[in-house]
């Protein structure tokens, strides 16, 4: 089989393209043909040497968490999936050598997640990483529900910042099926346009002047949950805008390591900032989350491409160097690797 590799950390040079035997799922373990492998910041980073360092946990790395296929082989003990089910992938690559980057590759049962019925590769693929992150980050609320469905966010009002990253997009999608009201922070007209086909249901840019006094027009008592890609830049426009026992959901560190946050507005508002990282959120979240993202897909949510917010850009499996540098520079939308057919 074709498979990606790099067995040192580095720019995207370091990747090839290889021969690899067929792997073989052991206990508790399914192969997966891949269709498409989705890719993600996390991605690139880990290629980078910015999870490993200056090493590697093994001596030769497959790339990308995410992807979407076919069960093609189903190991002992496992029970719930078969060969020929369609499934999508979250954290191929998270603990083993192995992600999508490649025809087969080979999981525990556990991330494998059955696809709904009529719901496409692009889709499954655009899943993991982003939809998972987006559904911790609004469920972490002192007040809020642990699970999502329709109803649980009734009332409450979520800040996405960021909104046409991938991230956003499914926060937006997510929040509007469990019934918040959504504000999405934006950058330009553009943006603005794909946060509001993702569903938000009002738009602010960031840079406005009276960005704050706009959004508390939309939520007169803050804004209940805010899903947070930047609190370096958007620090003090979090803390005037969050409700009485709001919740700042951080996912990512866009605009640098380190943030200076107002203490007597946070105070005043028993505001609480949440850090979240879906590699160590643990068992219990990640099934929730794989459940409530497949609730939603059967409920027709989290649509992909440029009329549903989420433009996609796509490879083929030997360039899968210039999708990495895509996503890191900052290609809006998806990026997705077209490995095989359905």
């Amino acid at each position: 089989m074709r498979s990606v590799v790099y067995s040192k950390p580095g720019d995207s040079s370091v990747l090839t393209v290889v021969e690899r035997p067929l792997p073989e799922p052991g206990p508790g373990e399914v192969r997966v043909r891949i269709v498409t492998s989705g890719v993600n910041p996390t991605d690139w980073k880990a290629r980078a040497g910015g999870t490993y360092g200056d090493g590697l946990p093994f001596p030769e790395v497959t790339p990308n968490q995410d992807g979407s296929g076919v069960v093609d082989a189903v190991g002992p003990e496992v029970d719930d999936l078969r060969v020929g089910d369609r499934v999508w992938l979250f954290m191929a690559a998270s603990g083993r050598p192995t992600g999508t980057a490649q025809e087969y590759t080979v999981v525990p049962a556990e991330r494998a997640v059955p696809l709904p019925d009529g719901v496409g590769h692009d889709v499954g693929a655009s899943l993991g990483v982003p939809a998972m992150t987006a559904h911790r980050a609004l469920t972490t609320h002192e007040h809020g529900p642990d699970r999502l469905a329709p109803g649980a966010l009734s009332g409450k009002t979520v800040l996405v910042a960021g909104g046409a990253g991938a991230v956003g997009h499914a926060a937006i999608q997510l929040a509007r099926w469990a019934g918040a009201t959504v504000v999405s922070t934006i950058s330009s007209d553009a943006k603005a346009a794909l946060a509001t086909a993702a569903g938000a249901h009002h738009v602010v840019n960031y840079r406005d002047d009276d960005a704050a006094d706009q959004i508390r027009q939309i939520a007169p008592d803050g804004v209940d949950i805010v899903v947070e890609v930047s609190i370096p830049q958007n620090a003090q426009l979090v803390a005037e805008v969050l409700a009485n026992h709001g919740v700042v959901s951080i996912y990512a560190n866009n605009g640098g390591d380190e943030a200076t946050l107002p203490i007597r507005p946070n105070m005043s508002v028993n505001a609480r900032y949440q850090f979240l990282l879906l590699y160590t959120i643990g068992d219990e979240a990640l099934a929730a989350a794989a459940a409530d993202v497949t609730a939603a897909l059967r409920d027709g949510v989290l649509p992909v491409g440029e009329d549903a917010g989420l433009p996609l850009t796509r490879f083929p499996l030997e360039e899968t160097a210039a999708a990495h540098d895509a996503v890191e520079g900052d290609a809006v939308g998806k990026v997705l690797i077209e490995v095989g057919e359905e």
